[in-house]
């Protein structure tokens, strides 16, 4: 039943495209592929440093690159980074054994070393927006020589008790096994919304009507609705490692956490960091990143905190396309970058 709403989401995203509110998304080319991923190269893409954004699992990546100008994608292009983005793709039948290791370490592995190969073997730096940070830190805890820095915005690291309302929800009414091959998006949709119904619901419709009288604001939102139905599977391990290693464990955080035969934690963190929280975000707020950062080894972490904005849809998203972070939250990213290259 969850895989037929999976199919109607998309339908009605499809007819929000078909009004104009699609994704409307740089030309880019296909540098390589595996199982379960796709990297992306930019036509634009002729200096350096590399970049490679880690997108997220769970939706499809044009969230970075969503109209001219709320596109994080543009905007390092316009830095001149070379871009290239890791695009995740469905599982097949029979992939419902993939989990976080398969992710965070294999494809990932895979990914930056075919990013580092078109950049005639420049080290990229990754940079990763909710769980794409949080598997980005994984594979930079693991091998922290293979990139030069981590970006992470709004990306949780810690996961006890308190650290965040929608943490102590999920936890509480998420199953404790995942039964099925491969999970549908819908399932994971309305289990956020179950979770924290502020977030994904209530708090749209009050940003909706503030903004009200602003145009641009409204086809943003309707823009980042088009996203929201735009339904992934995961694998059933995937997200039984999430729910239970990540949100039940707390494993990354403890350092218990083992990938490829080690175990990672702040501890393993030997690589600059710079990470962007939201204040106003509560399923990534102050308390799920900031306790990892002051862990890490002495001098790795730099933290930016931005209050958020209006006209986003999702305050979880408002540092992708945000016009206020656009202006003022993505120049000092780009800068960092360019200081450690």
């Amino acid at each position: 039943m969850l895989g037929d709403l999976d199919t109607l989401r998309r339908m009605q995203g499809g007819a929000l495209a078909l009004m104009g509110f699609g994704p409307d998304e740089c030309v880019h080319h296909t540098i390589s592929q595996g199982a379960r991923w796709r990297l992306r190269g930019y036509a634009d893409a002729i200096a350096a440093p590399p970049l490679l954004i880690v997108a997220s699992p769970i939706k499809r990546p044009y969230i970075w690159d969503l109209a001219p100008w709320i596109s994080a994608v543009r905007r390092c292009l316009e830095k001149r980074l070379a871009v290239n983005l890791l695009e995740w793709l469905p599982p097949g039948d029979g992939e419902g054994n993939a989990g976080i290791e398969d992710y965070a370490g294999r494809a990932l592995g895979e990914a930056v070393r075919a990013c580092s190969r078109a950049a005639g073997g420049a080290k990229p730096f990754l940079i990763g927006h909710s769980l794409g940070g949080t598997l980005a830190t994984i594979f930079a805890a693991t091998h922290p020589s293979s990139i030069l820095g981590l970006i992470l915005l709004s990306s949780p690291l810690c996961f006890g008790p308190g650290c965040s309302r929608f943490r102590d929800a999920l936890v509480a009414i998420a199953p404790s096994a995942v039964p099925i091959d491969i999970v549908p998006g819908t399932f994971l949709t309305q289990l956020s919304a179950v979770a924290s119904p502020n977030t994904f619901i209530w708090s749209r419709l009050v940003d909706m009507g503030l903004s009200v009288g602003d145009p641009m604001a409204l086809e943003v939102q309707a823009r980042v609705e088009r996203w929201s139905l735009d339904e992934f599977p995961l694998p059933g391990r995937l997200v039984g490692d999430i729910l239970q290693s990540l949100y039940r464990e707390d494993s990354l955080y403890a350092g218990t956490l083992r990938i490829g035969g080690k175990l990672v934690g702040p501890a393993s963190m030997l690589v600059s960091t710079l990470a962007v929280i939201n204040a106003a975000d509560e399923i990534a707020p102050r308390r799920t990143v900031l306790p990892f950062l002051e862990r890490m080894p002495k001098g790795q972490a730099q933290l930016i905190e931005y209050s958020g904005e209006r006209g986003v849809g999702f305050q979880h998203l408002a540092l992708l396309v945000g016009r206020q972070s656009h202006a003022s939250i993505w120049p000092r990213i780009t800068a960092w970058i360019h200081e450690r290259a």
